[in-house]
């Protein structure tokens, strides 16, 4: 159970984290954040993720895939595994300050998915 339940602002910052990290990665690819109905438009794409991965940066591979362990923990945290990502720390480590605050916003307002 989350402290802050909140679908708006979560679909405010999952738009947020979808622009930085590539609409091309959520939903069928088409989708601009800003026109998006819901949070279902934008799911990420997870086998285009998985196949994509490994050809980005390091930030952007971990900002990636803790995007996408928000929308399934298993898939998620297997790419975060496979990034060699172990825990907050890490992630933390490899982000800038924009991709670090969208990710709070989106911890703090997590509805599920």
């Amino acid at each position: 159970m989350t402290t802050y339940y909140n679908e708006a602002a979560f679909f405010d910052a999952w738009r947020t984290g979808v622009e930085l990290a590539g609409p091309r990665f959520f939903g069928d690819g088409t989708h601009s954040p800003a026109t998006a109905a819901s949070k279902w438009d934008l799911t990420p794409d997870v086998e285009y993720i998985s196949n994509s991965i490994g050809v980005l940066s390091s930030g952007e591979q971990v900002f990636l895939a803790s995007l996408v362990s928000l929308y399934s923990s298993d898939l998620g945290g297997q790419l975060l595994a496979d990034i060699g990502v172990h825990g907050l720390a890490d992630i933390s480590a490899a982000l800038d300050k924009p991709r670090v605050e969208v990710l709070a916003a989106l911890l703090l307002a997590y509805p599920g998915w």
